[in-house]
């Protein structure tokens, strides 16, 4: 689905929703509380990067980065699989095309299989599954978008928040990918470590080449707003799945703009092979501080 409208925004729409918010609130509180007994603990460590916010924040790419950095498998759910992605999902895909280890599907499942690997201690990340109790994390690492902030600060489904900030508790560290228009309001806990990243967004055609950019994402805005000469742009709903229509149609649109198409590597690799041909994408970068790193190998150093 499209990340909902009035989740950046105190709308009277947001506000009438806040009792069904009340009403999730106290059934996921109930759930998690229910789904922490017989907790599995792993033998190898469990570093999770997660959110509390519904989607689009750019975890993804941290998962690469520090998956890359420890030269260690990923485990995640596979969200939204198909046919065009190998029937692991699109963010699995992306991160396959980068050379990791990923295991797709229940969670813990893979985590036993991996455990079972005798000749093998390296750490494990885990994409996603914060509000997941049944696993024990070592390190649980939470990402922000700093455009985005806490949205409009409510809850399911009167805004983007899949739990209060008293998550932070629970949280061994914070990072804050920077964005040049940061959201008012917006503060981590001085209580807790923070580190910053910076995306970078690589456009596969020259600079005054006009671009007609198209996004299935959490929040297209900022893969749209990460280019340069767009003259035209389309979004769609989160892990969309194309079809032949869709894409003959952007085809149409962009020719007529005299533009070329693109399109991010996730929406890409949900690309059938035609299209694949005919579409590029432009590459994100995600630039990590190098202190979040010594950080990370300290404490993983402690756990031993």
């Amino acid at each position: 689905m499209k990340t909902p409208w009035w989740f950046l925004h105190k709308t009277p729409l947001a506000f009438l929703l806040l009792p069904i918010s009340l009403v999730y609130y106290f059934f996921s509180r109930i759930v998690f509380l229910f789904r922490k007994i017989n907790v599995y603990k792993s033998r190898r460590p469990i570093i999770c990067i997660g959110n509390i916010l519904a989607g689009g924040v750019g975890k993804t790419p941290i998962v690469r980065a520090v998956a890359n950095f420890l030269d260690a498998p990923v485990v995640m759910r596979g969200y939204k699989k198909s046919a065009k992605t190998g029937n692991v999902g699109d963010e699995a895909t992306m991160l396959m095309r980068d050379g990791l280890q990923i295991h797709v599907g229940n969670r813990k499942a893979n985590l036993v299989i991996l455990n079972k690997q005798a000749s093998e201690n390296a750490p494990i990340v885990m994409d996603d599954g914060f509000q997941n109790p049944k696993i024990k994390k070592d390190i649980s690492v939470l990402v922000f978008d700093e455009g985005l902030g806490y949205g409009n600060g409510f809850l399911l489904p009167a805004g983007p928040l899949r739990e209060t900030k008293k998550a932070f508790k629970r949280a061994n560290a914070v990072i804050v990918i920077r964005n040049s228009k940061p959201r008012r309001g917006f503060f981590i806990p001085k209580n807790i470590p923070i580190f910053y990243a910076k995306t970078q967004t690589f456009s596969p055609y020259e600079t005054d080449e006009k671009l007609y950019a198209f996004a299935g994402i959490g929040y297209p805005e900022k893969f749209f707003s990460s280019l340069k000469n767009v003259v035209g742009k389309k979004a769609f709903s989160d892990h969309y799945q194309y079809t032949d229509n869709d894409l003959e149609d952007l085809i149409k649109k962009a020719k007529n703009k005299k533009a070329k198409l693109v399109t991010t590597e996730k929406d890409w690799v949900r690309l059938p092979d035609w299209a694949k041909d005919k579409i590029k994408y432009a590459r994100l970068d995600m630039n990590i501080d190098s202190a979040f790193f010594n950080w990370l190998k300290e404490n993983l150093q402690c756990l031993h």
